[in-house]
């Protein structure tokens, strides 16, 4: 297994579809235009792990940019590497700290961003941690288009809960929320999408929470 991660680790130093750490700040405000060659709208999943939303989202949306944003770079492995062999060029990856987003992204320059089955930090001492907190949502909000759209799937209820307070606190409209994706979206192309995660908690029957909403 460590053998195998360091393999990855060496081999997405040579995909051209993933930046790392600071090669990564050359394309801040400059994503659409010198990373992807286009002038397309640029959506973000945070916290991507394998980045499976990330390339789905890709097939099903030719005409938008998407970047898939984890440190674990043996997980960004996975979808980097799909992407390159289904030859998906609308798709991409960095590895860095999600708290450092705004040295990699300009003011106003993403569309939308989603937020999938992140680790809640379920102690409350981490609360600083969670990705949902008051300083997270203000760099999100920060590198967000005006009105720019949020989306988080979580199958944490605690977590979920946790974030519906703080929208509600900080006066953030919700757009749609639920407790139950499956039930109360059936069918719906983007919210069906499922990653590697998701798919082991609704075997165990469990709940998919997931809200929308706009800063």
């Amino acid at each position: 297994m460590a053998k195998r991660k360091l393999q990855r680790f060496t081999e997405i130093g040579t995909f051209a579809n993933v930046k790392q750490l600071e090669e990564g700040k050359e394309f801040k405000g400059q994503w659409a235009k010198s990373f992807f060659n286009n002038n397309n709208p640029v959506v973000l999943e945070l916290a991507c792990g394998k980045g499976e939303y990330s390339v789905n989202l890709a097939k099903k949306f030719p005409d938008k940019n998407f970047v898939g944003i984890d440190y674990k770079g043996n997980r960004l492995w996975v979808g980097a590497k799909m992407a390159i062999d289904e030859g998906i060029s609308n798709v991409g990856f960095l590895r860095i700290q999600i708290q450092n987003i705004m040295d990699y992204f300009e003011v106003g320059e993403i569309d939308e961003i989603w937020l999938t089955f992140p680790d809640p930090q379920a102690q409350s001492p981490l609360e600083r941690k969670r990705l949902t907190n008051p300083m997270f949502l203000n760099k999100y909000k920060t590198v967000l288009k005006e009105n720019g759209i949020m989306n988080l799937k979580t199958d944490n209820d605690g977590f979920f809960k946790y974030t519906l307070e703080k929208l509600e606190e900080l006066n953030i409209p919700t757009l749609q929320k639920t407790t139950d994706v499956y039930k109360d979206f059936p069918g719906d192309e983007i919210l069906s999408i499922k990653t590697h995660y998701e798919r082991i908690y609704l075997q165990k029957d469990k709940n998919i929470n997931y809200v929308r909403f706009a800063f």
